[in-house]
C-alpha cells in the first residue's frame, strides 16, 4: 500500500469511530437506572480526559515546535475566543454542538498531523490513529446525546452526518501529506488554534455535564481518558 493510501485508510478508520459511538449511544441499555446514569457521565469525563490528553499530549507539544512563543500564544488564544464565539451564536440561535465542534477540532489537526508526518517519513503512525480512533468513540456518543436532545433530527439523519464526517479525516490527511507537510509553522498554528478551543469546549460544556450529585465514579473516566492518552503518547514516543 502506498503511503498515501495507508493515510486514508488509517483516517478513515478514526473518523469511523464518530458514528460508531453514536450508534452504542442509540443502543446502550444498562440497569439500573443508576447505574445507567452513572454510565453516562463517566463517559462524558472519558471524553473530556481524552480531549485533555489530546491537547497536552500531542496538539501543543507538536504544534509548538516551530513557532515563536508570541505567535504560540496568539494563535492557541484564539482558538479559545473563536470557540467562545461559536458558543455564543449557538446559545443565541438556540442550537447546541459544542461537543461536535469539540469532536471535529480535535480529529482534523490530528488528522492533518498524521499525514504530515507521512510526508516526513515518520513512524507511529499506526498507533496514533488507533488513539484518535479511541478519543472519537467517547466523542461521538456524547456529541449525538447532546445533538438528539436539543435538535428534531432523526436517528438516520444524525448517524449520517456522522458517517458523513469521519470522510473529512482522509481529507485532512491527504492535505497533510500532499501540501502541509512543507509549512510546519502552518500545521502547527492549526493544532494549537484546535488546542485552545479544545480547552474552551472541555470546561465550558465537558466537565460540569460530568459532575454527578452524591456519586464519586465518573470522574474517574476523565483518568482513564487522560491515562489512554499518556500510555499511546509513551508508545509513540
Amino acid at each position: 500500500m502506498d503511503a498515501w493510501q495507508t493515510v486514508v485508510a488509517l483516517t478513515l478508520m478514526a473518523g469511523m469511530a464518530m458514528p460508531l459511538g453514536g450508534w452504542i449511544a442509540l443502543e446502550e441499555r444498562i440497569g439500573p437506572r443508576w447505574l445507567e446514569t452513572e454510565l453516562r457521565h463517566g463517559i462524558i469525563a472519558f471524553g473530556g480526559g481524552a480531549l485533555l490528553s489530546a491537547v497536552a499530549l500531542v496538539l501543543v507539544p507538536n504544534g509548538v515546535d516551530d513557532l515563536t512563543v508570541g505567535t504560540a500564544l496568539a494563535w492557541f488564544l484564539a482558538g479559545g475566543l473563536a470557540f467562545m464565539g461559536l458558543d455564543i451564536l449557538l446559545n443565541i440561535s438556540g442550537a447546541s454542538a459544542s461537543q461536535l465542534a469539540a469532536m471535529l477540532s480535535d480529529f482534523l489537526p490530528e488528522a492533518l498531523a498524521l499525514g504530515a508526518a507521512f510526508a516526513y517519513g515518520g513512524s507511529g503512525g499506526i498507533l496514533l490513529a488507533l488513539l484518535m480512533a479511541l478519543q472519537n468513540l467517547p466523542e461521538g456518543f456524547n456529541a449525538y446525546r447532546e445533538l438528539r436532545d436539543s435538535t428534531h433530527y432523526s436517528t438516520r439523519r444524525l448517524l449520517g452526518l456522522f458517517f458523513t464526517m469521519a470522510w473529512l479525516g482522509p481529507l485532512a490527511g491527504l492535505s497533510g501529506f500532499l501540501w502541509l507537510a512543507p509549512f510546519p509553522s502552518a500545521v502547527g498554528a492549526i493544532m494549537l488554534f484546535a488546542a485552545g478551543g479544545i480547552l474552551y469546549s472541555v470546561f465550558q460544556d465537558l466537565a460540569p455535564q460530568a459532575k454527578l450529585e452524591r456519586h464519586w465514579g465518573p470522574p474517574l473516566g476523565a483518568v482513564l481518558g487522560f491515562g489512554l492518552g499518556v500510555a499511546g503518547h509513551m508508545l509513540l514516543h
